[in-house]
């Protein structure tokens, strides 16, 4: 299946990056190229060139009427801080590829970039992980020691709560190397102990995508416009 000048397999091992860890027990999808990025870049690269502009692009995840009353997370020097506090629950920032399952090409891509906004549910039950991930990275534990603290700690091992979230609609998005670096604009859904059938997705005809893993599945849903309103249609 393509769509958007993406296979089906190739969009599968981009968007893992938003699955932030959690689907640390699913396969490698098969048709992922090999890792070109085996060790992880200066930490340099991993920044973007102001607080203003990592804003900006945390911002875009979502609709202003959503992202402008959200806080904002933007990437410090031991971790990820608070630039903005919102007023509406939400929290918007810009996930790198650390993010992703330790095993993806994704993982130390300095250039990805995936502007995401989470929902309250998912501020509580997904957001420590993705804080957790970013602390290790940036005080240089390795990936050898993250997989081995990611057994044992309480945030990779929180299932999501229900009516967990996160819209990313943001054109400025970079998941992968591959094809249309930011592919579509969507919704991203996690769900605890559950199967794509249960959402019909992945099936001919079905908006529905999935990234299934145990314990948790990632649901994503495609969507017409970004963030902006502007069409996303005839994107290739």
């Amino acid at each position: 299946m393509q769509r958007g000048g993406w296979t089906m397999a190739s969009y599968k091992s981009a968007v893992i990056l938003l699955a932030t860890g959690l689907c640390a027990g699913a396969p490698a999808w098969a048709a992922a190229p090999a890792t070109t990025y085996p060790a992880m870049a200066p930490v340099a690269q991993y920044r973007m060139a102001s607080p203003a502009d990592e804003i900006a692009m945390a911002r875009s995840a979502a609709p202003v009427s959503i992202s402008g009353s959200a806080s904002v997370m933007v990437l410090g020097a031991k971790g990820y801080e608070t630039a903005v506090t919102g007023k509406n629950g939400f929290v918007c920032m810009v996930l790198r590829g650390w993010t992703a399952n330790f095993d993806d090409p994704v993982f130390w891509n300095p250039k990805i970039r995936g502007p995401v906004c989470y929902n309250p549910a998912a501020v509580r039950s997904v957001l420590p992980l993705v804080l957790e991930r970013t602390e290790w990275v940036l005080a240089g534990v390795s990936k050898s020691q993250m997989q081995s603290r990611a057994k044992t700690s309480v945030a990779a091992n929180r299932l999501p709560e229900p009516g967990t979230f996160g819209y990313m609609m943001s054109k400025e998005q970079y998941v992968s190397d591959q094809g249309t670096h930011h592919w579509h604009p969507h919704l991203m859904f996690y769900q605890a102990h559950a199967k794509a059938a249960d959402w019909g997705a992945d099936l001919p005809g079905s908006p529905v995508f999935s990234g299934e893993g145990d314990p948790v599945t990632m649901y994503f849903v495609p969507l017409a416009k970004w963030s902006d309103g502007s069409s996303a249609v005839d994107m290739h």
